[in-house]
């Protein structure tokens, strides 16, 4: 069954509100379980809905190809770089710096782009690449705290903010290849099938890690599992519409429409509106709405 193009805007946008309720949910456990336990909560409880939305797609089209050798290779590299990405950006948080360097993670479009010509062969016309690089800056702008000024430049946390953007950028990459390595099936169902591989790894590999590691973390995560299925849930859903756009449309406008997140979390946390906006905080809605008006005339 074939998209629409237009479709995998819809996904995108769907994407990004679910992405930011589950950050939501997941925030607010981060005190009871830990930061890696909070973070393990997205894989092992987003599983579940993963493997439901598997059999549900499986009967409805009928179509579920058996993982080839590349689309099983791309998936692995795209979920062992989630859990890495997220990990350097946990290490990043414990600089004293981590309010300036968790700005650069927002480099992944632009990195996505970089790391899809040279792994996919995908190309971006110069229009796409200016939306690119326009609404990643204004992301930039807008995330930068004001209070960046007076803390020292450090180049720790600014090299693992950039590692984790990029880690995050070759996990998109890597889950659009594994996608495609499906073959020429239904979109639903390669990216279905992908977003059940991709979980069924991650929450092997963090579960074994925190068994051996931190097993009372462990107890304490499935112990939560009754507040923690709501962040599962929007985190499978999340992956779900990333992973069908990424089936429709390159991941560089896909992760560069995515970037719309940190104004729906503005909008749904009001901090971007509680006070009348600082003239940077209007540049940079004004960089991204730009790049993104870019995405939609190149």
């Amino acid at each position: 069954m074939a998209a629409p193009h237009w479709l995998w805007v819809v996904f995108t946008l769907v994407a990004a509100t679910a992405q930011t309720f589950r950050n939501a949910t997941q925030r607010s456990l981060t005190d009871r379980l830990g930061t890696v336990g909070a973070t393990h909560i997205r894989f092992l409880f987003g599983l579940p809905f993963g493997l439901l939305s598997l059999v549900v797609v499986w009967r409805v089209t009928g179509d579920m190809p058996p993982p080839s050798a590349a689309s099983l290779g791309w998936t692995f590299i795209g979920a062992l770089g989630q859990i890495a990405a997220t990990g350097l950006m946990l290490a990043a948080m414990r600089e004293r710096s981590f309010v300036v360097t968790t700005a650069y993670t927002k480099t992944e479009p632009v990195q996505v782009a970089i790391f899809a010509v040279i792994f996919l062969g995908e190309h971006l016309s110069t229009m796409l690449t200016l939306a690119v690089v326009l609404a990643t800056f204004g992301v930039l702008v807008l995330s930068w705290p004001a209070r960046a000024a007076s803390e020292a430049f450090s180049w720790r946390p600014a090299a693992l903010g950039i590692a984790s953007g990029a880690l995050f950028a070759i996990a998109a990459v890597a889950f659009r290849g594994g996608i495609l390595a499906l073959g020429d099936v239904d979109y639903v169902a390669s990216a279905t099938e992908t977003l059940a591989l991709s979980l069924s790894v991650q929450s092997v590999l963090l579960s074994a890690w925190l068994l051996w590691r931190e097993p009372d973390t462990l107890r304490r995560v499935l112990a939560a599992w009754r507040p923690s299925l709501p962040a599962g849930f929007f985190g499978a859903f999340a992956s779900e519409m990333w992973f069908l756009a990424f089936a429709i449309q390159a991941a560089a406008p896909v992760r560069t429409l995515g970037l719309v997140e940190i104004l729906i979390a503005g909008l749904v946390s009001r901090r971007l509106f509680a006070q009348t906006p600082s003239l940077r905080d209007i540049a940079g809605m004004v960089l991204v709405v730009i790049g993104i008006g870019l995405l939609f005339n190149g």
